[in-house]
């Protein structure tokens, strides 16, 4: 019997790939020629997405392994869907232990972290509201945050570009709140001559700065945020000395906390204390008793939620969630080490003798990352014949509409392609619905130093895909 990955093969790679056309369209020769990029800083491969129909429509220099940057939560996202099932939910159990009298617990709340990517701000305030359902006011003792589900190195925020407070730059975590981010919201009151500013989530310990002076009247909304002159650095204060331009309306800036260690301890403190509820120790990291059984247990969103989160948006934290998941799943621990190993062998039971991605990190946010546009095709070839098609497809931008691609000049509307950027790396890989009716893999990766003027080029090749008629 024929295997159904040697399909996949005849497809988009082998002697397929050897018929596929030699020479880049028309319209992409000359969008290169506009960017000035050479040819070879290329790699495209567009093929039926119902593997096995023929040979690819194009493929130049498919086989070669490049960096695909935040194109690899496909494989992340994909690989997720595939091994836990769409309606998978990460639990995050909280315990209880002493005796609960009047109001007052005299002991110890636990609440035990498992990857959780989405415990934001709302759903913590739920999570310590059903801890007060518990009859409990006041904490005579500790709340201890249990992060041992996950054993991964000491993050530097500043290590991947020097931007330690961009919130891309988060580490995971197995208690991951809020994705260790703070937005703060400013809001014009031309009336007063100020901004006011509220900060989500509270943080305990912290001094924040309540108003900040609007800019002259007539300032344009511009930079912003540079215009603030932000003092974001000090874990126990924010601050700004400029001012912000009324014109700029209200808007939102999530900054990165700066000591990511101790966030989560602040974020449930604040949130506590700001449900009314006292505490008379701290909020520190420590492990559940052997023995305890939680008093209730937050559910997240499903999955299929959470990837369109991630490929619609392209969070990188949440894709490293879903990436150290894998191996949590597998192994009870979850480690990089573990989520590489339990990927790789996903992919050789799944996508067959397609070279294997070396995902790093899992979420594209790596130097080190590679993959070869004939072997993620190949994978999104698998995909399009699976169960949890609709569920990945549906979690992709859709160029000219939402996420990562509303701002797309591409004219193909059917387009549905996640992006990915770095420095010296440009890339789109998805689905395309072309004027006949049938649906396209296209996988499209730049990576040279001038990789930021390729958008047109990548648009070229969506817009020719599409017309194939």
């Amino acid at each position: 019997m024929v295997r159904w990955w040697f399909l996949c093969l005849l497809s988009v790679g082998g002697a397929a790939h050897a018929q596929a056309p030699a020479s880049l369209p028309a319209e992409v020769e000359a969008a290169l020629a506009r960017a000035r990029l050479p040819r070879e800083a290329l790699s495209v491969l567009v093929a039926d997405a119902q593997a096995g129909r023929q040979a690819p429509r194009l493929a130049h220099r498919a086989q070669v392994a490049t960096n695909p940057a935040s194109v690899m939560k496909l494989v992340t996202t994909y690989a997720a869907l595939d091994l836990l099932g769409p309606t998978y939910t990460w639990s995050t159990p909280v315990y209880v232990d002493g005796t609960v009298h009047g109001g007052s617990l005299k002991g110890n709340v636990y609440i035990q972290g498992q990857g959780d990517p989405k415990l934001v701000m709302e759903r913590l305030w739920l999570l310590l509201r059903r801890l007060q359902g518990q009859g409990i006011q006041v904490i005579v003792g500790d709340i201890v945050l249990d992060r041992t589900a996950f054993d991964v190195p000491d993050h530097d925020a500043a290590r991947f570009d020097g931007e330690p407070l961009r919130p891309y730059n988060a580490a995971p975590d197995a208690l991951l709140l809020n994705y260790n981010a703070v937005a703060m919201a400013f809001v014009p009151d031309v009336a007063a001559g100020l901004a006011r500013i509220q900060y989500d989530p509270p943080l305990a310990g912290v001094q924040r700065q309540a108003t900040v002076p609007l800019a002259a009247p007539g300032a344009e909304c511009g930079d912003w945020r540079a215009a603030l002159r932000a003092e974001l650095t000090d874990p126990a204060r924010a601050a700004f000395q400029g001012a912000y331009p009324a014109r700029c309306g209200e808007r939102v800036w999530a900054a990165a906390f700066p000591d990511p260690k101790g966030f989560a301890a602040r974020a449930v403190e604040g949130m506590w204390r700001e449900l009314g509820g006292k505490l008379t120790g701290s909020v520190r990291d420590g492990k559940v008793p052997a023995g305890l059984t939680p008093v209730f247990v937050a559910a997240s969103p499903a999955l299929a939620e959470v990837v369109r989160d991630v490929n619609k948006y392209s969070n990188n934290v949440m894709a490293q969630q879903l990436f150290l998941t894998l191996a949590l799943r597998r192994n009870g621990v979850a480690t990089f080490d573990g989520a590489r190993d339990t990927l790789r062998q996903w992919w050789q039971g799944r996508i067959g003798d397609a070279e294997p991605p070396l995902p790093d990190n899992g979420a594209g946010l790596s130097r080190e990352a590679r993959i070869s546009a004939q072997s993620l095709a190949r994978m999104l070839q698998v995909a399009w014949q699976s169960p949890v098609m609709p569920e990945l497809v549906s979690s992709l931008p859709i160029a000219g509409v939402d996420g990562t691609l509303r701002r797309s000049q591409s004219r193909a509307g059917a387009a549905h392609l996640k992006t990915g950027s770095l420095r010296d790396v440009m890339a789109v890989a998805g689905y395309v619905h072309a004027a006949s009716g049938r649906r396209y893999v296209l996988v499209a990766i730049v990576n040279h130093p001038q990789a930021g003027a390729a958008r047109p080029v990548l648009d070229a090749l969506v817009d020719w895909t599409a017309r194939d008629q």
